[in-house]
């Protein structure tokens, strides 16, 4: 089972400074900032998924993440060089999809199949998704009739009709990509049809598109449906599932290869489980800069504290978290810190259970990956995009092994 991570620009500053916070001055992000396969010893996936509607937006209606730069340097110098997929411990695959969610609510996908194409061959993509429509809804009980009323079959029908035309013109083409045909449905029978149906087009890849909302026993369901109508040679690709208990389940349902960002993400948007380890997850420690805090900087403005206490606690707060990597004080000063910090920032929410716990099992002194090595307690506080990216590759480390350890034990051999 391969595991594929989206990319979003995360990446981070080698030579970012965390105790003074700043970065070197001379710094060139596209340059000199390095991505999860490259800080880390054993890139933590097996490959990148890169949308167009993240590269390119969407004209007249959203722009992307990416720059003009950015995006005209991807296209003239390839997905390869751009990502550096072969500087990193481990030669990367990338894939290419379309970014379906970003134009849900359209009544028709706003790109066309040779622009679609022209993305994924102009970038040197390995792999490239047809363009689909993405069925959100899951009813295995609904007939043909209602979901031709609730416009299901409809995108259902598009995302087979675009799939068609993707085939036939990546054939007159002769692209350098291999192809996905996508099926998006809404019960177990229907996404058994559309496997059918690309199947019979010609597809060898097939990606299931629309599951994210779904319970694991709904995909599941869907697979054993699928499973029946599935050839031998097949490949499938979940868009967007990262379960990792169910990954033996979904491999022995066909699937071969998956994508997601929940593991990285759970880093920062998560409100408990920030940091993984094999057994367990722990809260970070949330130190939140005050400037950078809207909750904290009204307050200040309000009169209702003054800067400088703001500014003194959360020195303290960080004090106190080195000062106790390096044993010099102990969990209840710790605590106490961040529970004064948190009453002027917060006021709402005592962690202060859940950061003993984290301060008191030290997870990043039993980690092996380079950034816990490397940045000790730095790496379980919350605040600021260098250390909760960083916490996010620690993250996909952590959930690369957890998915090779669960394979292992499904196949011993």
């Amino acid at each position: 089972m391969r595991f594929f991570f989206p990319d979003s620009q995360d990446q981070v500053d080698p030579t970012f400074d965390f105790e003074t916070e700043e970065h070197d001055p001379f710094r060139v992000r596209q340059r000199d900032d390095l991505y999860a396969h490259e800080v880390l010893t054993g890139a933590p996936f097996d490959g990148l998924l890169v949308s167009k509607a993240i590269v390119d937006g969407q004209a007249g209606s959203s722009a992307g993440k990416y720059t003009v730069a950015q995006r005209h340097r991807l296209y003239r110098e390839g997905a390869r060089r751009f990502f550096r997929l072969d500087h990193g411990h481990t030669p990367l695959k990338i894939m290419g999809d379309c970014g379906a969610f970003s134009y849900v609510a359209e009544a028709k996908p706003p790109y066309t199949v040779d622009e679609v194409i022209d993305f994924y061959d102009g970038c040197g993509f390995d792999y490239g998704i047809s363009v689909d429509h993405v069925i959100f809804q899951y009813d295995p009980t609904a007939s043909l009739a209602e979901a031709e009323g609730r416009g299901w079959a409809e995108r259902q029908r598009i995302t087979l009709e675009l799939a068609e035309a993707f085939l036939d013109r990546c054939a007159t083409r002769r692209v350098n990509f291999s192809p996905y045909g996508v099926a998006q449905g809404w019960s177990p029978q229907s996404y058994a049809e559309a496997v059918n149906r690309l199947q019979d087009l010609g597809y060898r890849h097939i990606a299931l598109g629309g599951m994210v909302p779904l319970k694991s026993r709904d995909i599941l369901a869907c697979l054993a449906a699928i499973k029946q109508e599935l050839r031998s040679d097949m490949e499938m690709h979940l868009l967007g599932i990262s379960r990792c208990d169910d990954v033996p389940s979904f491999a022995a349902g066909g699937v071969t290869s998956f994508d997601s960002t929940s593991p990285f993400r759970q880093a920062f948007k998560d409100d408990r489980d920030n940091y993984y380890t094999q057994s367990r997850t722990y809260v970070a420690l949330r130190v939140p800069q005050v400037d950078g805090n809207l909750k904290l900087r009204a307050r200040i403005r309000s009169g209702e504290i003054s800067q400088g206490m703001a500014i003194a606690l959360e020195r303290e707060a960080l004090d106190q978290l080195r000062r106790y990597d390096k044993d010099e004080t102990d969990v209840d000063s710790v605590v106490q810190a961040l529970a004064s910090y948190s009453a002027v920032w917060d006021g709402k929410s005592d962690r202060s259970s859940q950061y003993r716990e984290t301060l008191t099992d030290r997870p990043w002194r039993n980690c092996s990956c380079d950034l816990c090595q490397r940045h000790g307690i730095e790496i379980a506080i919350f605040r600021g995009s260098e250390r909760n990216k960083r916490r996010g590759f620690h993250n996909l480390y952590v959930f690369e092994q957890q998915l090779r350890a669960r394979q292992a034990r499904k196949d011993p051999a």
